[in-house]
């Protein structure tokens, strides 16, 4: 091999790179051209064909396709179709998994009981000639009784298995023998499959080669099948059904009122799948007076289909827009507004408006979720067993989607608006009412944004985003404290009204007696299993609620219960609502008397106002629960935590003013130097220089948050060291040497080399003042550009580098052998030398 490579084995390697290169290019490009180009745009042109409503749209189809009007447009809109598209197929599949794992309706596998019996029989007698644990199972007696022990207890549960009873007695049992031929072939049918055969498959198609990114072209099939699909789905879920509700809207007259809906397009579909949903199950109906078997369950899985989906649509999107535009018209009062706002506001942007109002209902939703599995915690098993319990592990929506009649849950839906409505009037309207009567001049909050505001807008919301939030959002004390104040509330009210038994249990006394009667108490639990059912249904049971709640726990009844059970009511709702008042009105007095000594009186959004007064009584029920926890332990270990944390704050603030003053502040003029002063201001005008601190705040989590994404390098390892203290370890010397010092140094260096070389330099070497104009306004640019010049510069030399390396390899190289290093002093010459490559 010669000590330097010639020029043409560097040309030829270049050559061979490049080839390669832009043969990868040419493929990835098709790639993307057909997943992001192809199939979206078909899809979009399809869908818009499809709804057109003209056959003349059907022949110019394929011209459509290929035309080059709005393409940036469709393909974003066809980008949609294909993801609904998608999902629709993903929860097909799933909801079939759902139906063979949790198994179908009884009304639907009625037919098919009694010609399965024969095969069961048969294995129940094999089972019983083997012998095993199975055995003594299913030799225990049939007590349709022991399995419904708890029900006394639950009537939702009780209700619900009356239901299903009373649907297990339809009168279908005669088909069964005729069909049963029919009935076992379908069964077979569906499960009939290889599993080998699919796993092989599924390890051979991996996301690579499905989407072209091993370099063959065999996507090419699979985007023909995705646009196949995509039509398919398109025709099936959206064309069919908008169809059959547009000609049934128009046929009843509702058209007018549906277009001044603005949801015309969403309203019909919906209604199309309501007919298609009844049309479905007369259907299965009729399928099954004439004994059509295969087609009765063909339907009846269509019909659950559509009904799972219909269900999904009004739990999901309808009840959460429910509650959040009855939250806005609760706090009309509150924001000094009118039904004719809102009815605006929703004429000029209908989407935004009912995509707002469904978020809002989403976030109520959620947190009175979160709220009553709190209560669930403190509250004794069973109280609230009128709710569904979300941590259940037995608890599954889609299976009581897939198994529970629609009345049954039209009512739930019925009995959830009236509950949440009532909530919402409870703790909203009727606080607004009272604050009004009582504080006539508190209300209306401010909400309007001014743009002669004193103190900058983003200033606040990062002062939000950044301090208040992260501290209200702890869920670590945030969640005690109000756990606590749950559990206060309890007590107290348990014993003013003797329904400390019902409302939290005999919790103590249990425990007291568990010390005294450990195995009293063990046998009780072991005998407290089977109270849930017998057989395999009591050990499924008890091992799922093993380490957690029982479903009921008994407790002592007092006397003129319904009373009791009124008066507490009472009291919650008297509680709520003072804890309503207390909310809206505490935080925002303490935020607008703290943030006057900022603002003066010019009108502060009343976020920030609000936002500050919690963050200000967090800080104080904070201190407060710390003093609290530190009395019992003596005023010199008060004292010296008091030392202790006064001298962490001090450290604290220091670190604070240096990287969240110092820092964002050079950070935020050498922004405005760099960028804004060059692209706002000509050349002819002077600019005025105010440093953002709030865009320098943003400019330093965003360089941290890339430091900490990147390669290893002094700054990440330090940035990871001051992390991994904490504020409790914190340790001042070593963030100043190692970080504060530093980054201030090379910040103060850019912002005083330029302006040295433009102010001092550059007047000596006698340019004229244009000149001086010019480059003291643009040598913050110039020098960011060099640097960036640089940094791709070394960047290509090391490419270079590696690529000469790769071409040396590649025609020189023939083998490698691995040596064993050893060191021996005093004998260089007998020294092995490291890992040689023989050459040609």
């Amino acid at each position: 091999m010669p000590s330097r490579l010639p020029i043409q084995d560097i040309f030829a390697g270049l050559v061979t790179s490049i080839g390669t290169a832009i043969r990868y290019w040419f493929h990835y490009t098709l790639v993307a051209f057909a997943w992001l180009g192809v199939v979206p745009l078909t899809a979009c042109r399809i869908y818009k064909c499809l709804f057109t409503g003209s056959v003349s749209s059907l022949l110019t189809l394929p011209l459509d396709i290929l035309s080059t009007e709005n393409l940036l447009a469709d393909c974003l809109q066809g980008c949609f179709v294909v993801t609904c598209t998608l999902c629709a197929f993903i929860s097909l599949v799933w909801l079939r998994e759902q139906i063979v794992h949790g198994g179908a309706p009884q009304w639907l596998e009625q037919n098919q009981q009694q010609p399965l019996n024969g095969v069961g029989q048969q294995n129940e007698a094999q089972a019983a000639v083997n012998g095993g644990v199975e055995n003594a199972v299913l030799d225990q007696p049939a007590n349709p009784a022991a399995e419904n022990v708890v029900v006394g207890e639950n009537p939702e549960i009780q209700e619900e298995q009356v239901d299903e009873e009373e649907e297990d007695n339809e009168d279908e049992e005669d088909a069964a023998v005729e069909d049963a031929a029919d009935a076992n072939n379908g069964a077979q049918d569906d499960m009939n499959w290889n599993a080998l055969e699919w796993d092989r498959a599924a390890e051979e198609l991996t996301w690579e080669r499905m989407l072209g990114l091993d370099g063959s072209l065999v996507f090419l099939e699979h985007v023909f099948w995705v646009v196949s699909l995509n039509t398919l789905f398109i025709l099936v879920f959206a064309f069919c059904p908008y169809h059959i509700g547009h000609f049934s809207i128009v046929g009843l007259g509702f058209e007018e009122y549906v277009q001044a809906s603005h949801f015309e397009g969403l309203i019909t579909t919906i209604v199309g799948y309501v007919l298609l949903a009844v049309t479905l199950i007369v259907c299965h109906g009729l399928a099954a007076l004439v004994k059509f078997q295969r087609s009765r369950r063909l339907l009846g899985v269509c019909y659950i289909v559509v009904k799972v989906s219909l269900l999904v649509v009004v739990e999901i999107g309808v009840f959460p827009l429910i509650c959040g535009w009855w939250l806005d018209i609760c706090s009309l009062e509150m924001f000094d507004a009118t039904l004719k706002d809102r009815e605006l506001s929703f004429q000029s942007a209908p989407g935004t408006t009912m995509f707002l109002h469904w978020l809002v209902g989403m976030v109520y939703v959620f947190y009175f979720a979160s709220f009553i599995l709190l209560l669930r915690e403190v509250l004794r098993p069973g109280v609230l067993w009128f709710l569904r319990n979300l941590n259940d592990p037995d608890f599954n929506p889609v299976q009581e989607m897939i198994h529970l009649p629609i009345y049954r849950h039209l009512r739930r839906f019925i009995l959830s608006v009236i509950v949440f409505g009532s909530i919402v009037l409870l703790m909203l309207w009727l606080p607004i009412r009272i604050i009004k009567y009582l504080l006539p001049n508190f209300l209306p909050y401010n909400v309007m944004l001014y743009s002669d505001a004193p103190v900058s807008e983003l200033s606040l919301e990062l002062l939000l985003l950044q301090v208040v939030l992260p501290a209200l959002l702890e869920q670590g004390h945030t969640r005690q404290w109000l756990k606590g104040l749950v559990r206060a509330w309890t007590v107290t009210a348990g014993y003013l009204l003797d329904l400390h038994s019902y409302l939290l249990g005999d919790q103590e006394e249990n425990e007291n007696n568990a010390n005294q009667q450990p195995n009293n108490q063990h046998a009780r639990n072991n005998n407290a299993i089977p109270v849930v059912g017998e057989g395999l249904h009591a050990a499924h049971q008890a091992i799922l609620q093993q380490g957690g709640p029982v479903g009921f726990q008994p407790y002592r009844r007092p006397l003129k219960f319904p009373l009791r059970i009124f008066l507490l009511i009472v009291f919650m709702c008297i509680t709520l609502l003072i804890a309503s008042l207390i909310c809206l009105t505490l935080p925002v007095f303490a935020g607008r008397w703290l943030m006057s000594f900022w603002t003066g009186t010019a009108k502060i959004h009343e976020l920030y106002t609000a936002a500050c007064g919690l963050y200000v009584c967090w800080l104080t029920i904070r201190a407060v629960t710390v003093l609290v926890a530190w009395m019992p332990q003596g005023r010199r270990v008060i004292f010296q935590k008091v030392k202790e944390w006064s001298l962490m704050i001090m450290k604290t603030l220091i670190v604070a003013i240096l990287l969240a003053g110092v820092v964002p502040l050079l950070l935020g003029l050498l922004f405005e130097l760099v960028i804004v002063a060059p692209l706002r201001v000509p050349l002819d005008q002077t600019p005025l220089f105010y440093p953002d601190w709030a865009l320098g705040v943003l400019h330093a989590k965003i360089i941290a948050a890339i430091t900490l994404m990147g390669p290893q390098w002094w700054l990440k390892t330090v940035i990871e060291q001051v992390y991994a203290n904490g504020i409790r370890n914190i340790d001042l010397h070593f963030i100043i040497r190692k970080l504060a010092a530093p980054v201030i140094s090379v910040l103060l260096l850019s912002l005083c080399v330029p302006y040295i070389i433009a102010s001092g330099v550059v007047p000596l070497l006698g340019v004229t003042a244009e000149m001086q104009n010019l480059v003291q306004r643009r040598i913050y640019p110039f020098l960011l550009m060099v640097v960036v010049l640089m940094g791709i510069l070394s960047f290509q030399v090391r490419q270079f580098k590696r690529l000469y390396e790769h071409i040396k390899n590649d025609k020189y190289l023939v083998g490698q052998r691995l040596v064993n290093y050893e060191r021996k002093s005093g004998k260089p010459g007998t020294s092995t030398t490291p890992p040689q490559s023989s050459q040609e």
